[in-house]
């Protein structure tokens, strides 16, 4: 959280989120008074052109008064000049925001401030305890409303705060609904010229304050996004990245309506990235063991010229063949990468320098790679069954159980070797039953490793590009990219669902409260009805505490908080009843992740590195990859805070 300027009590969490106020184990939190704001400079207009900025801040917050007789004060949102610091002695009732004596004043020498408050008392000037209000230079609103639920009782809150630069429209949005939707109506809102209150550059923040009283005050999720710092970006001709932002929804969030997460990024010097020219890439490749070059005459003569009747299959960034290498008989899969596909070469790269090294039962073995005459291929051992998801869901052969447990286990396996037991940690980023390969015996080979990242460690994750398979990322991962072990366990989570309710994570054919496998087989599990999921091509032939199992430890690894989710060496012991069952919650929980600050991010076009499908993703339509909805205008976001 460096972006985050703290002062007073305020505070950043272990799990990321913005503590405004004291906690209970600090001591007495009445008399606590905290900030936490964005340390850059926003430009709010332009003195220069005299144009205003449009705006959306969009933020989720919990108030909890501890179910206390006397509780206060409540939550603010503030925009202020850039050099405002929180004030020595605020008074009573003020939030946090004002010195004591210049609470009611609109003297714009003492104050220059602009709030959104969310006030839980009850002060001489406020309608009652539980209202929003607009407050321009003064604690005393210019507009209020008062909120048909409480803001003090602990639950998550969903707000949206917009300005309209052609109107001077700065509206409100409150809500607290399960799948929060922004749908451009307001709560509150009050027209004015912000240039006539604030400077060009300003600050933008929380503030909050317990007065004389007890109240908890929590940040979770905080993002900024302005329409005039797009301009000036543009200006300078920067390059602007898309990433769709498609979180796994389970009653909180909607992918149909969902929102669009961006990533910005320094445009690079000249058109295309140079990957260098083979004799660089021999040598680098070199360096691993085991998979050699192969000729690219060599190879179309193994694949008949790639020959259409050969080909095993079509992924994102190209196409699989049959081929057999007549001097070691050995029968070969071969991955011809798309001509002209950036990020299939990428992922070439990848791929042979990642899994030249690695070793294991579970793993695809790579044979080798050619990249010669403008192509890229790499070879593998051929698998005779095919990939997964062609049994649970192509009718190819109906899986027994012994296998499909058999199929859990070995993909298990392999992530402990890749997460745990290899000298770096790899994160594989693309986990699905699609990419999970059976040999002759129906062992579980896991495969693909273009997405794969080498962490420490120590770390265990990093902050990337989105990349991944819709209906198997991780919540955490699309709002930011972030890669992690925990997001990989959320993804072998799902294929544990898939497994043993031979469902695809999502299934718009389904009625509404099926569509979502992971949201669907949670529901069932609270109610004690968890067998109802299970496939129904097995007849009962399965072992019932094998598949209990099973299918609750997928339900763990899809928890959508990463820190609750297990280590896949927690998942291992469970699966060998080594380890009891986990008691998780009856109903789906309310995602509350933590994830790193992102950059200024900006409307454009980009595709992910999606290997299922050779479409480039703007916005999701399914209804199973979702996060918060927004129709803010295109402009330059900055996600400050996701948690």
């Amino acid at each position: 959280m460096a972006n985050i300027k703290f002062q007073g009590n305020a505070f950043p969490s272990g799990n990321g989120v913005l503590q405004l106020t004291k906690l209970k184990l600090d001591g007495p939190i009445n008399g606590s008074v905290g900030h936490a704001s964005y340390n850059e400079a926003v430009r709010l207009w332009d003195a220069r052109t005299g144009k205003l900025t449009d705006f959306t801040t969009q933020f989720s917050f919990v108030i909890n008064s501890l179910n206390m007789i006397d509780y206060g004060e409540g939550i603010a949102f503030f925009i202020a000049p850039f050099e405002y610091e929180m004030p020595n002695n605020t008074g009573v009732g003020s939030l946090g925001l004002f010195s004591a004596g210049s609470n009611f004043t609109t003297n714009t020498s003492l104050n220059k401030i602009v709030v959104v408050e969310f006030d839980s008392f009850q002060n001489s000037w406020d309608p009652n305890d539980n209202h929003g209000g607009i407050n321009v230079n003064s604690i005393v609103s210019v507009a209020n409303v008062t909120w048909n639920s409480s803001i003090r009782n602990g639950s998550t809150a969903n707000a949206w705060v917009s300005y309209n630069s052609t109107t001077h429209n700065l509206s409100v949005f409150l809500t607290y609904a399960d799948n929060p939707v922004f749908s451009g109506n307001s709560s509150l809102s009050y027209k004015v010229d912000l240039r006539n209150v604030l400077p060009e550059l300003v600050r933008v923040g929380f503030s909050a304050a317990t007065g004389d009283y007890t109240e908890f005050h929590k940040i979770y999720y905080w993002s900024f996004n302005s329409s005039l710092e797009v301009e000036n970006q543009v200006n300078k001709k920067n390059k602007v990245g898309l990433g769709v932002g498609l979180g796994v929804g389970f009653g909180v969030l909607s992918c149909g309506l969902g929102i669009l997460w961006f990533i910005y990024r320094k445009k690079r010097d000249g058109e295309n990235e140079d990957l260098g020219d083979d004799i660089f890439m021999d040598d680098e490749f070199e360096k691993g063991t085991g998979p050699r070059r192969f000729t690219y005459r060599e190879l179309t003569h193994a694949t008949d010229n790639f020959s259409e009747g050969g080909k095993l299959g079509e992924g994102g960034f190209g196409s699989v063949y049959k081929g057999f290498l007549s001097e070691s008989s050995t029968e070969i899969a071969v991955k011809r990468v798309s001509k002209g596909s950036k990020q299939g070469r990428k992922e070439y790269i990848s791929e042979v320098k990642i899994i030249s090294h690695l070793r294991h039962r579970n793993l695809v073995q790579l044979i080798g790679w050619c990249h010669a005459q403008g192509e890229f291929l790499l070879v593998y051992e051929y698998m005779p069954n095919g990939s997964l998801d062609t049994h649970l869901f192509g009718g190819k052969i109906m899986l027994t159980w012994p296998v499909r447990d058999k199929i859990a286990l070995g993909l298990a396996s392999a992530l402990l070797y890749l997460h745990e037991e290899w000298e770096q940690c790899v994160v594989h980023r693309d986990i699905k039953s699609s990419n999970i390969m059976l040999d002759a015996n129906f062992n579980a080979k896991l495969g693909d490793f273009g997405l794969a990242r080498l962490v420490d460690h120590e770390l265990g994750s990093q902050t990337t590009v989105l990349a991944g398979t819709m209906g198997y990322l991780a919540p955490e991962c699309v709002t930011t990219g972030r890669a992690s072990k925990e997001s990989d366990v959320y993804s072998f989570g799902v294929v544990c669902l898939e497994i043993a309710c031979g469902r695809k994570p999502v299934d718009p054919r389904e009625e509404q409260s099926k569509v979502r496998l992971v949201e669907w087989v949670w529901n069932l599990y609270g109610k004690g009805q968890i067998h109802e999921a299970i496939d129904k091509g097995l007849s009962l032939e399965f072992d019932e505490q094998q598949m209990e199992r099973l299918m609750v430890v997928g339900l763990w690894c899809c928890h959508p908080d990463p820190i609750i989710r297990p280590s896949i060496k927690q998942v291992i012991n469970v699966l060998n009843f080594e380890a009891p069952l986990p008691e998780l919650p009856s109903k789906f929980p309310v995602p509350m992740y933590s994830l790193p600050l992102v950059n200024m991010c900006i409307f454009s076009d980009i595709s992910l590195g999606h290997t299922g499908s050779t479409k480039d993703w703007t916005q999701c339509s399914c209804s199973s990859c979702t996060t918060y909805s927004s129709n803010t205008p295109a402009g330059s976001a900055k996600v400050l805070l996701n948690s």
